[in-house]
């Protein structure tokens, strides 16, 4: 019998799909993104504009994200 944690691990992905606000453009062809928990990354990619939201993936923009409202629900 195979161990069910690794099953379970075998579900997650491994490069999860983010999205985020472009806050910059950098001179060396990368953007900054702020995620909607409060942290900023660098990643590959100019193809979203300053301002807009966009997807992220194994550090790469891989588009423009729809601006949806966020809603946080609280236990």
């Amino acid at each position: 019998m195979t161990n069910p944690w690794k099953r379970l691990e075998q579900l997650l992905p491994n490069n999860p799909l983010l999205a985020g606000d472009v806050i910059l453009h950098n001179s060396d062809g990368t953007s900054t993104v702020s995620l909607p928990d409060g942290r900023e990354i660098r990643v590959r990619g100019q193809s979203v504009a300053v301002g807009k939201k966009a997807f992220v993936q194994s550090g790469e923009v891989r588009g423009e994200a729809p601006a949806l409202p966020v809603v946080g629900i609280t236990l």
